[in-house]
């Protein structure tokens, strides 16, 4: 049924997939397990022997030709009858010889009365442009004669390749025909899937290349009962990766409708009547003031469907990054801050304290070798002179010969000329964290939570003006500056007790 090659290329794809049959079917459309097995047993014969399973395996003949030949030529010659021939030689039976007669005369066992087909350029009979059933006879005997014969003339020869090709054409029928089955199937898979994309874009209003597998239950159920008058429902099952079941639970809620549709109506007059001003939150207290029970989960997907928004400006925080307008300097710490000796590696960043009265912002400069603050300056504006203004008084507590690296975020403050400028004639090194990484500039961020947690946080701000809040910083950094202690550095710089 399936030629070499074809055989062929099913074991390579077999050997390839790591012996899934299923996927080897999937892709050639034949054939069948079984079948498989048994080729891939074969191939493995081959491999070992080195002949090939049609020769090893290859029927003896139990006729010979010319016994073959005699028994067609006396069905010829005595009625054409399959029995009568049978009975008259004693071999073979009636389905062999039938064999034998579309093998070696093919035109002559199709029909057994009537017109008979001649080559091109043969000459019909004369009567009613039929030959005898005498000479067609005849005729067909020279055939089955001339199959084996080389030195017979052009025409006989011409009349046997024909009857060969019809043969040929005849074995691989079944090949064809399975062939285009396959591609019938695929054809048809290929317009179930385009179909399924076109209504994912029309229905569900998604992309079209968005995976159907990844959609959720009751989208697919929704593109399954569109496409079900035009493909069966066993292949939109497979094809949108869903169960039988859960397509018919979900076809079931769709038909019940919306056991919400009451209270979504309830709820855009409720959202209407407050100017859009009130959330999930609130559109919730008012339906429990109505008597309406209900979850805020359940208002909140509501007012999601219906698309009630509260529109708001959003909250921007503060960033004093703006692009990469002049090259950044390497990070020269690597996340190491710890200094064996003081003013050899600076930090300094940037925080913003929010009071009711309006911001704030602190600019210091951190020493990797106690922890402690060399210099800070307070603003209402992070801009040049802040961080400027901290450089400069940081510079003037530095020695003869120390030159600290300092190390900062990709802020606009550090890029600026004025701070560039000052930073060459000290001939201090420059160091940057990368874009967004929190974690290179640790340590100050650091200082600025446990700032932040002694100071700013669960305290009420409300009545104090900002020359007040500046004041409270100020004294809080020099008692940082001052008194503070911290205990890792009193722990390494304390002498060892002495022992009684």
């Amino acid at each position: 049924m399936y030629s070499r090659e074809k055989r062929m290329r099913a074991i390579e794809l077999y050997i390839k997939y790591e012996k899934s049959p299923a996927d080897v079917i999937r892709e050639l459309g034949y054939p069948d397990r079984k079948m498989l097995g048994k080729w891939y047993k074969m191939y493995l014969e081959e491999q070992e022997t080195g002949i090939p399973y049609e020769k090893r395996y290859a029927k003896v003949p139990r006729f010979s030709q010319e016994e073959q030949e005699a028994a067609v030529r006396h069905y010829l010659e005595h009625g054409r009858n399959y029995s009568r021939t049978v009975r008259a030689l004693g071999y073979p039976n009636r389905e062999t010889l039938r064999a034998w007669c579309k093998e070696l005369v093919p035109d002559r066992c199709k029909k057994r009365s009537g017109s008979v087909r001649y080559p091109h350029g043969q000459e019909e009979g004369t009567t009613g442009g039929h030959r005898s059933r005498e000479t067609n006879d005849k005729e067909a005997i020279r055939m089955v004669s001339c199959k084996r014969n080389p030195l017979l003339p052009d025409k006989e020869v011409q009349n046997v390749m024909s009857a060969a090709e019809d043969t040929h054409t005849s074995g691989s029928k079944e090949e064809l025909i399975s062939e285009i089955e396959s591609l019938r199937k695929q054809v048809k898979r290929l317009q179930l899937e385009r179909d399924v994309l076109k209504k994912t874009a029309e229905i569900i209003k998604k992309d079209p290349g968005v995976d159907q597998k990844k959609l959720n239950n009751r989208e697919k159920a929704i593109l399954i009962g569109a496409l079900r008058k035009a493909h069966p429902l066993k292949d939109l099952l497979e094809c949108m990766a869903m169960s039988r079941s859960s397509f018919f639970y979900q076809r079931q809620c769709l038909l019940a409708g919306d056991k919400y549709e009451k209270l979504k109506e309830r709820i855009k007059i409720l959202f209407e009547a407050n100017g859009r001003r009130y959330g999930y939150r609130r559109i919730h207290a008012l339906l429990v003031r109505e008597g309406i029970g209900v979850s805020e989960k359940v208002v909140r997907r509501c007012m999601a469907e219906c698309s009630l928004i509260v529109f708001g400006r959003k909250r921007r925080r503060y960033s004093a990054y703006q692009g990469e307008k002049t090259p950044a300097a390497r990070n020269l710490l690597k996340r190491d801050f710890y200094a064996e000796r003081p003013n050899t590696k600076w930090l300094t960043d940037i925080t913003e304290f929010h009071i009711p009265a309006g911001k704030v912002y602190l600019s210091p400069i951190i020493d990797c070798f106690d922890g402690m603050v060399v210099s800070w300056t307070i603003g209402t504006s992070p801009d040049a002179d802040l961080v400027n203004s901290m450089l400069d008084h940081a510079m003037a507590t530095l020695k003869a010969g120390e030159k600290p690296i300092v190390h900062s975020d990709r802020g606009a403050h550090y890029r600026w000329p004025g701070w560039l400028s000052r930073m060459e004639e000290a001939n201090l090194l420059r160091s940057m964290s990368k874009k967004g990484c929190t974690p290179d500039n640790s340590a100050c961020e650091g200082f600025f939570g446990r700032l932040k947690n002694e100071m700013f946080y669960n305290r009420k701000w409300f009545g104090v003006s900002i020359a007040e809040f500046m004041d409270i910083l100020n004294r809080y950094l020099h008692w940082y500056a001052n008194v503070h202690i911290k205990l890792s550095h009193v722990l390494i710089k304390s002498e060892p007790p002495v022992l009684m």
